[in-house]
């Protein structure tokens, strides 16, 4: 079953006197339980076509689904109640609250969802082991590296088990060593829970966990390889 489905995405931007097309008729499938990687050079669509995906850009034309749902069409408040239970984000940014501890900060998203505070107890704890960050629930951004804070926003994108992940130049804040743990926290991630990935990045290291590369270039996607295939 397909997690996303892009039909003839359009998306122009205007620079000064210039029209740039972000995305130029680009279309898209990707199946349940895959891992993608969008490549692209700067300003080649990739943050782009993850936003759409997302839902978090308008678009001039096209079709996005997501989990079965069109979502190009949908109100802000469904989008956001589509992303509250079906998408998670990781940003390069980490977009942690400063004034909440990694428990906090994780627990936030089943908050809103309005998830039982035992529970939420609970499920944080046991994703924070899992990430890695066991016994650091009580510390808060500022005391921790970047490399934990990135692992508390996997966490906070993948406690409620959300079907998708969205990540936006993951690793591109991180020392290598940092990035290797991370992008093979995504890899276990995807294959012990069957979580879809779509990952926009430069990053080579990240690319090489990919099971799906897809290359894009002036708003176009020019190479899409599954690196199963053969």
């Amino acid at each position: 079953m397909s997690a996303v489905r892009c039909i003839d995405l359009c998306k122009t931007y205007r620079q000064g006197d210039q029209d740039i097309k972000a995305l130029d008729h680009v279309d898209i499938e990707i199946v349940e339980g895959d891992f993608v990687c969008l490549s692209a050079p700067s300003g080649g669509g990739k943050t782009t076509l993850l936003n759409a995906i997302g839902g978090l850009d308008i678009l001039d034309s096209g079709e996005v689904w997501v989990a079965g749902q069109r979502i190009d069409c949908m109100s802000k408040g469904e989008l956001a109640g589509l992303r509250l239970k079906q998408i998670g984000f990781v940003f390069q940014a980490y977009n942690l609250i400063p004034v909440l501890t990694a428990r906090e900060n994780v627990e936030f998203v089943m908050q809103v969802q309005g998830v039982p505070a035992d529970e939420r107890g609970c499920k944080s704890e046991a994703i924070l082991e899992e990430v890695g960050l066991g016994g650091l629930g009580d510390r808060r951004p500022a005391e921790m590296s970047g490399g934990q804070q990135q692992r508390v926003a996997v966490a906070r994108a993948i406690v409620s088990r959300p079907t998708l992940v969205l990540a936006d130049e993951p690793t591109a804040n991180l020392d290598s060593k940092t990035s290797g743990e991370l992008i093979e926290l995504f890899a276990e991630l995807n294959e012990t829970h069957g979580t879809t990935f779509v990952i926009a990045t430069h990053d080579q290291r990240v690319m090489a966990y990919a099971k799906r590369l897809v290359k894009m270039l002036d708003g176009r996607i020019v190479d899409d390889i599954d690196k199963r295939a053969g």
